[in-house]
């Protein structure tokens, strides 16, 4: 039915038609902002010594151990989404996010879910973005943020553990381990390490912006304070591993597990 206007309103089956039509352009374009993050997901096989190697760009990293002899990966990757490739050599998995999309100047970020067999070892790196990893005991442990970001290793059991970052902190909650040899980095943000109260280890602590070094419950009558306390050297127990940990700008702190 037609309709004239002549300074009135006039409802019809085509006003209502129009109103359908606005609707169906608002959830026409509401499904792309939905799916503006892509998602990754693969599974590899692998034996128990399987090694995780992963360089990143940017975005959340978190590594978890589980009983499966197989690698669980999961990405989600926001826009402009980056290229990931990953590649198996010799037991080791291997995902450069960096090298992949090199020439790249606009990428999203990039976060990761992965989970791995208990006895991995772990190799995790990204400029920007917080790393985690818990619930593993292969012989390695390193994670290493060049610029911002957190580091979380939790339930470690690792010979060897590395964490470096440039702002943030560095939290540790694991075993030290006989022979053993463990670093801790940090330019600016706390060191917090909660050990075992039973723990052996040779230990060079230092802060020199802050002097703040807290050894907790451990005994410091085998301690030297150097440098008006920037520097604590000495030994727990037998020493029979080396601890070294360096926080420029920021706190370091033992907590007794």
């Amino acid at each position: 039915m037609a309709c004239v206007l002549k300074n009135s309103f006039c409802f019809n089956f085509t006003g209502k038609t129009t109103i359908l039509l606005l609707l169906s352009v608002v959830f026409f374009f509401a499904p792309s902002e939905v799916f503006a993050q892509r998602r990754f997901s693969k599974t590899y096989p692998a034996t128990r010594s399987v090694r995780l190697t992963l360089n990143n760009r940017s975005g959340t990293v978190t590594v978890e151990g589980w009983n499966r002899p197989e690698v669980q990966v999961q990405a989600y990757l926001e826009t402009p989404a980056a290229a990931i490739n990953p590649q198996i050599v010799d037991g080791t998995i291997f995902i450069n996010v960096v090298k992949d999309n090199y020439g790249r100047g606009d990428v999203g970020n990039v976060n990761f879910n992965i989970r791995v067999p208990y006895d991995a070892a772990v190799d995790i790196e990204t400029k920007v973005g917080n790393l985690n990893v818990s619930s593993v005991r292969g012989t390695l442990v390193r994670a290493k943020i060049s610029s911002d970001g957190d580091i979380t290793l939790t339930n470690i059991s690792s010979k060897f553990v590395a964490a470096e970052n440039g702002i943030g902190n560095i939290f540790f909650d694991g075993e030290i381990q006989a022979g053993g040899n463990y670093r801790f980095t940090s330019m600016s943000g706390d060191i917090n390490l909660r050990v075992p109260f039973n723990s052996s280890f040779k230990l060079i602590a230092t802060a020199p912006s802050t002097r703040s070094i807290n050894l907790g419950s451990f005994p410091s009558n085998n301690m030297r304070f150097i440098g008006d306390g920037r520097r604590v050297t000495g030994q727990v127990g037998d020493g029979s591993s080396y601890l070294t940990v360096t926080n420029q700008r920021g706190r370091i702190a033992f907590i007794r597990r």
